[in-house]
């Protein structure tokens, strides 16, 4: 609600004021990722935010109306790098320019989407509906040192087409890749090898391990499995008391719950691609196996600043979302 609030606030030109800000999480009040994704809008449209400091249980926006085509930014810790992207490239929405971010933090971290989710995931399907953004994943970092780095950029914006997900169409392939760094190669092959076990051989799938470097130290699967007309998606990190065959194993039983349950995108997913369908010329529409609180409160935030009908109807294969928007406003 925050990063997304903050986002639309740049985007429409309306002000907002937050409250009460994550006051029944055990850490109250925004977080150091929060902080720096409110930095980083303030920056690149000009505008001022009071309150915007750790631990802050209120905070109000408003926005400016200058344009600036580049950030570089450092979280200062192991802070997710995915949820301050969500904020910035969202609100790069009305850019005439090209924007580009280079960004420190946490790569691969607990709670927040993986960047590699992004790349093959997240926007792929942005580009089919006329958004193009990219990014490069320099090093990882992971908690709790973090010191990834990466860059990331995305086009000016026009028309933003609507998105129908209401079949997936034949399964090609799985992407399963696996990423390690300053850990034994034993750690990647066991990973693999338990994973490609669980999913079976009835599966196609294409392998790619990474050896990265940074200065922090984990591993961790994401896969993809690549439809026709989408994708679904499943990740894990490992960690201490949890082996890397049982990361292997959990991620393969992730995706494939996720492929038999009529999904047509998976959640996390679904919760990043919400404000783009809300700003669609159209209907958008997809399927996902349950509804996030996170979801939930994307739509009553996008509900706030646009002009935008959420339709949800639970059938015997998921809840079947429909999104339906005049644009953007």
């Amino acid at each position: 609600m925050v990063r997304t609030s903050v986002a639309l606030s740049a985007i429409t030109g309306m002000p907002t004021r937050l409250t009460r800000i994550r006051e029944n999480r055990p850490t109250n009040g925004l977080s150091k990722q929060h902080t720096t994704a409110i930095n980083a809008v303030a920056m690149m449209t000009g505008s001022t935010a009071e309150g915007n400091t750790v631990g802050s249980g209120e905070m109000t926006f408003y926005p400016g109306n200058n344009e600036h085509p580049s950030l570089n930014m450092n979280i200062g810790s192991a802070g997710s790098i995915s949820l301050v992207l969500q904020a910035v490239l969202l609100a790069a929405r009305k850019n005439k320019k090209r924007f580009s971010i280079d960004i420190i933090g946490g790569t691969n971290v607990m709670w927040a989407p993986p960047l590699d989710s992004y790349e093959l995931v997240l926007f792929p399907l942005m580009k089919r509906m006329g958004i193009n953004a990219q990014l490069d994943i320099l090093e990882r970092g992971f908690y709790p040192i973090g010191g990834g780095h990466v860059t990331a950029a995305m086009d000016p914006v026009g028309i933003i087409a609507p998105l129908e997900l209401n079949d997936l169409g034949r399964l090609k392939k799985i992407k399963v890749r696996c990423f390690t760094q300053h850990l034994p190669d034993r750690i990647a092959r066991d990973m693999i090898d338990a994973c490609i076990e669980t999913l079976g051989s009835e599966y196609s799938t294409e392998i790619e391990m990474q050896n990265c470097t940074g200065n922090s130290r984990g591993a961790g699967l994401v896969l993809v499995a690549d439809y026709e007309n989408g994708k679904l998606s499943s990740n894990v990190l490992t960690s201490r008391g949890h082996t890397a065959e049982q990361s292997g194993i959990d991620a393969a039983n992730d995706l494939l719950q996720e492929m038999n349950n009529g999904s047509t995108m998976d959640v996390h997913t679904a919760d990043q691609l919400l404000p783009y369908m809300a700003m669609a010329e159209g209907k958008s529409s997809f399927i996902v196996s349950r509804i996030s609180k996170h979801l939930l409160s994307q739509m009553d935030t996008l509900e706030s600043f646009l002009d935008v009908r959420f339709g949800v109807e639970r059938k015997s294969d998921g809840y079947h979302f429909s999104v339906s928007s005049e644009g953007y406003p």
